[in-house]
């Protein structure tokens, strides 16, 4: 049996207490998440760890915008096209304003998110981007077993789009292959006989990915994915779209378990 992980996002910004984007239980979803992975050990075929990477200047970033008042917006407001149209929000750099309408324009006719102002958070190089501790080690363990290296995928450097999925950016840029279809993922999960799926957060970037990879891989491979669901938590207040995406995802064939029942 070809058993592979995928570890989406497991980073101290999302997984810390003290990180900037802290997702509550996602400490506890990953001590157990490095218990899963000692526990199978040289069961696991390939890890696969997605990591969120982005500057501070990003389009889902304070910095990127500004409303009337000449002020970047909060932490969790929403932008759509309206608030653009209107003079409400505008780019913080004039230059950028016709690309950034262009493209909450396109996010909304996606249907998947709107625009989200997010807290700076995963900014290169700095302790937040780093991978959780627990897991880092339990994945160092792995590589040192088999003789493997993990592999990491990075995304979300490119200003111009949010990334929450690890397959491709929410408006791939067709000068940037790194936030076009990562066809080489894809191909190493179609090989696998089992994939389980964790990390952070539930409602957004785990959510985004295994739509994608469903959207990829092809129908008969969907019941291969085993979403580990005490390995992942949501954002508060958007609860509702991390249970939406189980619902969607279990009646395409996915499937549910836990850290201790997974292949147990």
């Amino acid at each position: 049996m070809n058993l592979q992980l995928l570890i989406i996002d497991p980073q101290n910004d999302f997984c810390h207490p003290d990180g900037a984007l802290f997702v509550p239980g996602a400490d506890k979803d990953s001590v157990r998440t490095a218990g899963l992975i000692r526990r199978l050990g040289a069961r696991i075929d390939a890890i696969h760890v997605t990591m969120d990477c982005h500057h501070l200047l990003d389009i889902a970033h304070p910095l990127f915008w500004v409303d009337n008042d000449g002020n970047p917006p909060a932490p969790f407001t929403i932008i759509g096209a309206d608030d653009l149209a209107s003079g409400r929000y505008r780019t913080s750099k004039p230059a950028l304003q016709q690309r950034a309408t262009a493209y909450v324009r396109q996010l909304a006719a996606n249907g998947r998110y709107p625009l989200c102002i997010w807290p700076p958070h995963c900014l290169i190089g700095t302790w937040g981007n780093t991978i959780q501790d627990d897991i880092g080690r339990a994945v160092y363990g792995w590589e040192n077993l088999s003789l493997q290296a993990a592999d990491v995928i990075f995304k979300g450097s490119n200003i111009w789009t949010e990334h929450y999925s690890a397959v491709q950016a929410d408006v791939p840029d067709p000068d940037d292959l790194a936030t076009q279809l990562n066809a080489g993922l894809i191909r190493s999960l179609a090989s696998a006989d089992v994939i389980g799926v964790m990390g952070q957060a539930r409602s957004h970037c785990v959510a985004n990915t295994v739509r994608d990879i469903a959207g990829n891989i092809g129908e008969e491979h969907i019941p291969k994915l085993v979403l580990i669901g005490d390995a992942c938590s949501d954002v508060p207040g958007f609860e509702k779209l991390g249970i939406d995406f189980v619902a969607e995802l279990t009646a395409r064939g996915m499937q549910l378990s836990t850290c201790d029942n997974f292949l147990s």
